[in-house]
């Protein structure tokens, strides 16, 4: 078990996450979010916990090798189950669809800008890219619609915060890489070289760009006191996105993107499911009422299936 980094006081709120920059900055957002909504929290009183995760520990290889998603959560998870912590924050595109016994996810705030963004200190978009150019990415989704759109690349293994992966595109490592709009937005940064994708060219991860919060499910005194940080459009779409991963079996070693949108009472669904050379690559889109978003997941997730076989 890890060593708690705090002494816990019982008159403090400890947040857990991960300890990068994108990570604390997204802490902190629901720290000052929370002594906002509570007239009896100051910013004193809620102190955040940094543990270290697997997934940030190992960095020479893709997360497809060494676990998948869960790599960013275990260590998380197992300081709520001790009580070492109150709340987790995390990004949710990097939360497994299925959760440990007596864990659950009760907050999402409202979510960012979905898209990746293209980055080149040669080009502004990935068709202008010369043939054969070096592409740095971890991420099998963005590797395969990549491929999907242009066969002719090469894709190498591309991990490491923000900074270290523009320090890597200045050194000529690579041609171009990805990064996801949220992040670069939430730590303000905005280099001349980001071009936003449009999700009609590159759909993102699901539930890309939003935070969530995770709590014991027999804490009802965090719970109670989320409730008014929920954004309810945002948990309404990742809650079919990820109902639609689920059914597809989604790890970090299956490229899967998948994107809701909601207009008025109608939620749509847009999904994708791709081999990792893009080679193949099934698409669909089906549209329910926003009062059932997973029925509209599990839906989507069964055309694609089938689609497969």
């Amino acid at each position: 078990m890890q060593e708690p980094l705090i002494q816990r006081n019982k008159n403090t709120l400890v947040i857990g996450t991960r300890g990068s920059k994108l990570a604390l900055a997204q802490a902190t957002e629901v720290k000052k979010l929370l002594a906002e909504a509570h007239s009896h929290l100051s910013e004193e009183t809620i102190v955040i916990n940094v543990l270290s995760t697997r997934g940030d520990r190992v960095q020479d290889r893709n997360l497809s090798e060494i676990g998948g998603k869960g790599l960013f959560t275990e260590e998380i998870e197992e300081a709520l189950f001790n009580g070492e912590i109150d709340i987790a924050v995390h990004s949710l595109k990097d939360m497994p669809t299925k959760l440990p016994t007596g864990l659950e996810l009760v907050c999402y705030l409202k979510r960012e800008d979905v898209r990746d963004a293209f980055l080149s200190n040669q080009v502004r978009c990935l068709d202008d890219l010369a043939a054969g150019a070096v592409v740095g990415t971890s991420s099998l989704r963005r590797k395969a619609q990549t491929l999907a759109r242009r066969p002719d690349l090469k894709i190498v293994n591309f991990r490491g915060n923000v900074l270290t992966r523009l320090q890597k595109l200045d050194s000529k490592i690579v041609d171009a890489t990805f990064l996801a709009v949220a992040g670069l937005n939430r730590l303000g940064n905005n280099d001349a070289r980001i071009s936003p994708i449009n999700v009609s060219e590159m759909l993102p991860a699901v539930a890309q760009g939003a935070i969530t919060i995770e709590i014991a499910s027999d804490n009802d005194v965090m719970r109670s006191m989320l409730e008014p940080l929920n954004h309810k459009e945002t948990e309404l779409r990742v809650r079919a996105e990820r109902a639609m991963l689920d059914i597809l079996d989604g790890s970090c070693r299956t490229p899967i993107a998948g994107l809701a949108t909601i207009n008025e009472d109608v939620l749509t669904l847009r999904g994708r499911v791709l081999s990792e050379d893009g080679s193949q690559d099934r698409q669909n889109e089906i549209s329910g009422s926003i009062h059932d978003p997973e029925a509209i997941g599990e839906k989507l997730g069964q055309l694609l299936k089938c689609a497969s076989s």
